[in-house]
């Protein structure tokens, strides 16, 4: 028998694909094609419904209005493409980690929440119904959720969902960039440590044990409280105090693979330490530092977060999680939204980072077969 086979060919669905990403990866029942299409139209429909303030952006620029057009036009651009590009099943470049990552529904779910989060913090200038910074001390102080304030407002009249939005941009910031110091700071540390050894591995790693030997929350409040509270020195000093576990971590891996057939060779052939480290090493131990990072996001905006709630974070008028649920922390009775829509948002944050490093994890581990 013949199969039959419908007017809508190859060609045919590539250019309703080009029209609608992800349409034809939709009509064959694959995930991934619902949600580029729900997210092209989706920002789609977002540019249209905000015409006047893109139009408002472009005649009076600001920063967080052309990050936010750049950020839609990314995000359209990005969808576009993923939607478009031809799937080859063929291809086994990186096929067992990514088929792994995409079957673990923890680390999707994680992923999808994370896609979610980070868009809506670039966009925060065009979701955001309100100016953040608006107050309104007359009958717009402390109302409840509502069609016109879906989160509430605050004890000063500001809409709580906007803040909520801007507060996602400095927190996720603030994560990523002293995630970032505390990883590069432990790499160093630990690949130093593991592949020197000697008297250099134990003054290092000593170091790290007197680090270690101070609770963080007491060391960031020291440290914090001798100088004036400013993102910046937030992001610094959450990376300055989130190093050590990295470089423990590192350094374990690199004492496994300074022994390897390849690195001898290396050496055999003249090559130095640093080329070493840089070319055969480290690339060898880039797992377990992915895996870290994922996990450390989430640790260091729960820091900023106690930071914030003490007061000696992020300053008002400002926006962060943090600050907010710090400016509820007296109404938790009679205005309760203040506090528990951005704690779930951290709460959501911190969980997502923890089932997508969960997810790299499991994927990337060499000792799980394809």
């Amino acid at each position: 028998m013949h199969e039959v086979r419908s007017n809508g060919g190859p060609s045919a669905r590539r250019e309703l694909d080009l029209l609608f990403p992800g349409l034809s990866r939709a009509l064959a029942g694959r995930g991934s094609g619902f949600l580029l299409l729900g997210a092209w139209l989706s920002l789609l429909a977002l540019a249209v419904y905000r015409r006047p303030r893109i139009a408002e952006f472009i005649s009076h620029p600001t920063g967080s209005g052309l990050v936010a057009l750049a950020s839609l036009v990314g995000l359209l651009a990005l969808t576009w493409i993923a939607g478009t590009r031809a799937v080859d099943p063929g291809d086994p470049s990186g096929a067992v980690p990514a088929s792994r990552l995409r079957s673990d529904r923890r680390a999707a779910i994680g992923i999808g929440l994370l896609v979610v989060l980070g868009s809506a913090a670039l966009l925060a200038p065009l979701l955001a119904p309100f100016d953040p910074d608006l107050i309104d001390l007359g009958a717009g102080r402390l109302l409840a959720p509502s069609a016109s304030h879906w989160m509430g407002t605050d004890e000063l009249g500001r809409d709580l969902f906007s803040r909520v939005l801007y507060g996602a941009r400095v927190s996720l910031l603030i994560g990523f960039l002293a995630i970032a110091i505390a990883v590069t700071i432990g790499t160093a540390v630990g690949a130093v440590a593991g592949y020197a050894g000697g008297w250099l591995d134990a003054l290092l790693m000593r170091t790290v044990d007197l680090f270690l030997s101070f609770p963080r929350l007491v060391l960031l409040i020291t440290v914090v409280a001798l100088f004036e509270p400013s993102i910046p020195l937030i992001v610094v000093v959450l990376g300055l105090t989130g190093w050590m576990g990295v470089s423990r971590l590192v350094r374990g891996q690199v004492l496994s693979v300074r022994e390897r057939e390849y690195v001898q060779a290396a050496r055999a052939m003249g090559y130095g330490s640093g080329r070493i480290l840089r070319r055969h090493v480290l690339p060898n131990v880039a797992t377990p530092i992915i895996v870290a990072a994922t996990l450390g996001i989430g640790n260091a905006i729960l820091a900023e977060a106690a930071l914030s709630y003490l007061g000696l974070g992020v300053q008002p008028p400002t926006a962060s999680w943090g600050t907010i649920i710090q400016s509820g922390g007296d109404r938790l009775v009679d205005a309760w939204w203040i506090t528990t829509f951005p704690g779930l948002a951290i709460v959501l944050t911190v969980m997502s980072f923890n089932l997508v490093g969960d997810g790299l994890r499991d994927a990337l581990d060499p000792r799980r077969g394809g």
